[in-house]
Order: C-alpha cells, then sequence, then structure tokens
C-alpha cells in the first residue's frame, strides 16, 4: 500500500512509520519541516504539491495537530483547535479532489472526547460525551470541544468514496524518547512514581505494538467506519498503573503527590494537570465486538514489555529535541 501520514513526525507517527515501512508499504509523511526522504512539506492548512501523495494513495492517516503537552493557556487551546481543525478540512478537501481518492481515512482523535467518571467504563455505544461534568475545571469542557469538532470535520468532508474512521485513542505508549512512557518513566526512576491527587481516576493506555495492530485491523476490514476507541480493554485507576509502572522498573517507592504538588510540576514542565487528574475509563468496544485481540491487554504485562525494550534500545528513535510529539493523543 502507498499510505500517507499528514503530522507523522512525532511519537505516534514514529511508531506507524517504522512498522508499515518495515511490513513493506510505502509511507509518505506531511510535514512543516521535512528534512528526511519521504517527507513532503505542507503547511496543515493550504492546498499544495502535498496533494499529488494523497490522489491515488491506499490510506491516509492524519495526525496532524498541535502537541497537548503544554500549558492549557486560551491561546494554546486556541492553537489546538484551530490546527486539528483546519488539517482534517485540508485533508478532506485533498481526498474530494483527487482523481483516484484512498479508500480508506483513518483521522486521529482522542479518548478525551468522554467524560470525566470513575463509575462505568466508556465504550462507543453506551459512551456518555463529556463537557458538562459538575465538578471539573471549566476549561476541560473545551477540551471536548476540540475532539468534538476534530471528528466534525471529518465527518463533514464530501469523500464519498473515502472510508471514514475516527481513532479515539488513548495515551500510546511506546519507548522511543519523549513520549508519555518515556516522562512517566522518567518521574518513576526519580522516586516520584506515585499516585497524584489519590490516584482514584482512571488511566487508559493502548500499547504502541496494539496500537499499529488496531490500524492494520481496520485497514482490513472494509465494514467499520465512525469513531472506534483504540485502548486496552483494561483500564485501571492511577494508583495501580503507577504501582505497575514502578514494578516493571524496579522501584520500590514511589512519592505520592496532592493536586497542588501536580499542578506545580505541571507548570515546571510546561504542561496541564487534566492529563493527570482526567479520570479516562475507556475500553474498546467496536475492535472487541469485530474480533480483534490485544497482546498487551493488561497494563504489568504492557509495562515489563515497554521497560524491556527501552533497555535493549541503544539511543532515541525519535529526536525529542527537534521532533516534539504533535499527535494529540490523550
Amino acid at each position: 500500500m502507498k499510505v500517507v501520514i499528514p503530522g507523522g513526525t512525532g511519537q505516534v507517527g514514529a511508531v506507524l512509520d517504522r512498522a508499515l515501512t518495515a511490513a513493506g508499504h510505502e509511507v509518505v509523511i506531511l510535514t512543516r519541516r521535512p528534512v528526511r526522504e519521504r517527507e513532503v512539506y505542507w503547511d496543515g492548512e493550504s492546498a499544495g504539491p502535498w496533494t499529488q501523495e494523497i490522489d491515488g494513495s491506499d490510506v491516509v492517516i492524519n495526525l496532524a495537530g498541535r502537541s497537548v503537552s503544554c500549558r492549557y493557556t486560551p491561546d494554546n487551546l486556541r492553537v489546538m483547535m484551530d490546527s486539528r481543525v483546519r488539517s482534517t478540512q485540508a485533508v478532506g478537501r485533498a481526498i474530494a479532489a483527487a482523481a483516484r481518492p484512498p479508500r480508506l481515512w483513518l483521522q486521529m482523535s482522542t479518548a478525551t472526547i468522554y467524560a470525566h467518571r470513575y463509575d462505568a467504563a466508556h465504550d462507543e455505544a453506551t459512551g456518555v460525551i463529556g463537557g458538562a461534568e459538575p465538578g471539573v475545571p471549566g476549561y476541560w469542557g473545551y477540551s471536548v470541544e476540540i475532539a468534538k469538532a476534530w471528528e466534525q470535520a471529518q465527518q463533514q468532508a464530501d469523500t464519498p468514496h473515502t472510508r471514514k474512521v475516527a481513532l479515539r485513542s488513548a495515551m500510546v505508549m511506546s519507548p522511543d524518547r519523549g513520549g508519555v512512557f518515556d516522562v512517566m518513566s522518567w518521574m518513576v526512576r526519580l522516586g516520584l512514581g506515585g499516585p497524584v491527587a489519590g490516584g482514584a481516576q482512571y488511566v487508559s493506555w493502548i500499547h504502541d505494538d496494539d496500537f499499529v495492530r488496531a490500524v492494520q485491523f481496520l485497514v482490513d476490514r472494509d465494514d467499520i467506519s465512525g469513531p472506534v476507541n483504540l485502548a486496552a480493554p483494561a483500564p485501571l485507576p492511577h494508583r495501580a498503573f503507577m504501582r505497575a509502572l514502578r514494578a516493571a522498573w524496579r522501584i520500590p517507592v514511589g512519592l505520592p503527590a496532592t493536586k497542588g504538588m501536580a499542578e506545580l510540576g505541571a507548570f515546571v514542565l510546561r504542561s496541564d494537570t487534566e492529563l493527570l487528574l482526567k479520570s479516562r475509563r475507556v475500553v474498546p468496544g467496536r475492535l472487541l465486538d469485530a474480533g480483534f485481540t490485544f497482546d498487551h491487554g493488561e497494563w504489568p504485562d504492557a509495562a515489563r514489555d515497554l521497560v524491556g525494550r527501552r533497555r535493549r534500545r541503544q539511543g532515541p528513535v525519535v529526536d525529542a529535541a527537534s521532533r516534539p510529539a504533535r499527535s494529540g493523543v490523550r
């Protein structure tokens, strides 16, 4: 296949590029800063020569969008919204104008679209879309609005010959430098890998191998369209998640953090506490119903595998200094 990945220079793009290229597919990355072979310039908004890559391709996997690893200021939230919606609209226009449109458009979305809750898991059929939960910071609702607008931009694209799937992805865990697993592991190894704000909030995640396998599964299954949750079937409370990660690293103790301490740490790291404090209890209903099986469905096993790969790996696969993650996966 020829696979085009707009915004494919971040962590998730690197995971997909590596796997799809190894499988023998032709992969083209659309990026604002092309530096390698198979990288083509686009600005994420305007038409240009990059549209020729989409015309005649088999699959488009759009990952474009400003990184969520930032302070959630009004300006940054606006850029998150604009970068996601405009790049999705640009991809839709390119597919609509193609003489030979791709048969499948996989559009990155996020599990953050679901409500903050502890009591029940969200699948695609019964999950509750967030934005109106009581007792949470008001700007969390804007994150949900971003996710909804992101998916709507794909839905509204006039692409009748192209199947469309919105990937409501949880955090993709890979051993690459600069990703969420790297940051969490760094905290654990500093002795700071304890529960945050009590640790009752749920963590949804997916192992990078299962993420790739799920994408390949959706490519092969031409009967699946619309939103699909990409998350392991066993989300777990933050306290248990961090306990398993400490065990994988053989670190016996992790200092807990209060909400205030988390806010201070997020400020220092130029991130936001929503990424830690929102309870994301998401399960892959449609994937399981379609017969997909997870190789790493339980976090303790997944954490041991990721730690082992990280220990064996020599040097970073993604240069975090020059290639910040821009996947928008949360």
